[in-house]
């Protein structure tokens, strides 16, 4: 039997947003601590409408082995993060449900590329062990598409092209899916009171005398908790600087557009190299597991002045996150004076107008499927989000992968862009600890690691 809270609408733990990160958090403190009631407001109808919907991101599980963006260090952190959420779904028996295998590969084209892919596969062989090298002979049986020119496959492309990959891997996760089950699992996992509430705008957090915070959504609701996690989107920021934190922070939203096939084109994830110099991800084509049959090239990258894809509003809360003053001007102005970058940022939003944008964009697309035409891709409406990407003031640069603002009180804001859903379960223990620290929990760490890790 449910426990019911000692104080009404009071509760060990709140957690604003029912994406994945707060799903994940949520799941791993009824599971393994001994909490004795949490709560979770989502500001929509369901969890993960926003940027963990499958129809927002590339439904990658991002490991390591093939984003060539990543170092060996870094690969080896997310390598581990990327392991929870595989342990999590066979632990479930979700694998073939929302979490599928696919072969997948970064692909090198060009003499130079071929070296990147040649050189950075005997970097991460040992890391990765099943990865493999792909020569062209192997690739025209693998992934014909990226090999020949023609629809008939009869003429090989000029260029050299060789492929890191594995074929024994899951890849693919609906995140939006995972969110629920999560969420449920949260709920079955103990006697822990474990409350969900919907359509929970939360507009101000407040900390009170008694070290505890009350929270107040948009109709007027209030909650109160001895700990409060944000993990709200670019939200995660707006709500921090209400209450005084993160100044030095402002938020750039990113959002992702991608196109479809009528029809299959590749039977797994390919991958391009990364240019070092754009923070934003490179294209690749994925088989989309929630358009079936049909297969996915983007994302592309595209400055937003909302916070919020494909929801009403949110355009003056960019502006407030945003933060802007003339160390944001500095960071603009840095990036913009490099051509690489500048011409990527003007590309990429011509991909977004109609007329030109399929022309435009096929033109990069056909690196990975030398035979794509126009006729061939339809700009996928409504697929893609917007992902926080924070501007440090401090040392007035973008900053790359997740920000999390502890001022060590009680309160914990997040913001996670890409690979936030593959990093959600490791996230979440970096957090559970510090909570379990504050609040004098137990852990059981053991049955953490011996269900979530290798």
């Amino acid at each position: 039997m449910k426990k019911t809270p000692v104080k009404k609408n009071h509760y060990d733990v709140l957690i604003v947003g029912g994406g994945i990160s707060g799903t994940a958090l949520f799941y791993e403190l009824a599971k393994y601590t001994n909490v004795k009631s949490l709560c979770l407001l989502e500001k929509y109808e369901a969890l993960s409408t926003l940027n963990s919907k499958g129809t927002s991101n590339s439904q990658t599980i991002h490991v390591g082995d093939i984003e060539t963006n990543y170092t060996l260090e870094k690969a080896k952190v997310t390598k581990r993060t990327a392991k929870m959420v595989e342990k999590f779904c066979l632990q479930y028996a979700l694998e073939d449900k929302i979490m599928f295998s696919h072969q997948k590969m970064a692909l090198g084209v060009g003499k130079k590329e071929v070296a990147f892919i040649e050189n950075r596969f005997n970097e991460f062989k040992d890391l990765f062990p099943y990865l493999e090298l792909w020569d062209v002979d192997k690739l025209k049986t693998l992934e014909p598409k990226i090999v020949y020119t023609d629809l008939e496959q009869t003429k090989v492309r000029p260029e050299p092209i060789l492929a890191m990959g594995t074929d024994t891997q899951y890849t693919t996760v609906d995140f939006g899916a995972m969110s629920e089950a999560l969420a449920k699992q949260a709920q079955e996992a103990s006697d822990t009171l474990t409350d969900i509430f919907y359509h929970s705008h939360v507009e101000q957090i407040e900390e009170q005398e008694d070290k505890t915070f009350k929270v107040t959504t948009t109709k007027g609701e209030t909650y109160t908790a001895n700990f409060v996690v944000v993990n709200a989107g670019a939200h995660s920021l707006f709500l921090a600087h209400k209450m005084g934190y993160g100044k030095h922070m402002g938020c750039l939203p990113m959002a992702g557009s991608f196109y479809m096939t009528d029809g299959h084109f590749l039977n797994g994830k390919v991958y391009m190299v990364q240019n070092n110099k754009l923070p934003f991800a490179a294209l690749h084509g994925d088989p989309d597991i929630l358009a079936e049959g049909k297969t996915r090239f983007g994302p592309t990258a595209l400055m937003l002045p909302k916070l919020e894809r494909y929801k009403p509003g949110t355009y003056l809360d960019f502006f407030k996150t945003l933060n802007f003053d003339s160390k944001i001007i500095k960071i603009f102005w840095d990036l913009l004076k490099d051509r690489d970058i500048r011409n990527y940022i003007f590309k990429n939003f011509l991909f977004e107008v109609p007329l030109i944008n399929k022309k435009l964009f096929v033109q990069d697309a056909k690196k990975i499927v030398p035979s794509l035409s126009v006729d061939d891709i339809e700009y996928a409406d409504g697929f893609g989000g917007v992902r926080p990407q924070v501007l440090d003031k401090e040392k007035e640069k973008l900053m790359l992968g997740e920000a999390s603002i502890n001022p060590g009180n009680g309160l914990i804001f997040n913001m996670t862009p890409s690979p936030g859903a593959t990093s959600c379960l490791g996230n979440a223990e970096r957090d559970l600890k510090i909570i379990v620290d504050f609040l004098g929990l137990n852990y059981d760490e053991t049955q953490f690691l011996n269900d979530l890790t290798e």
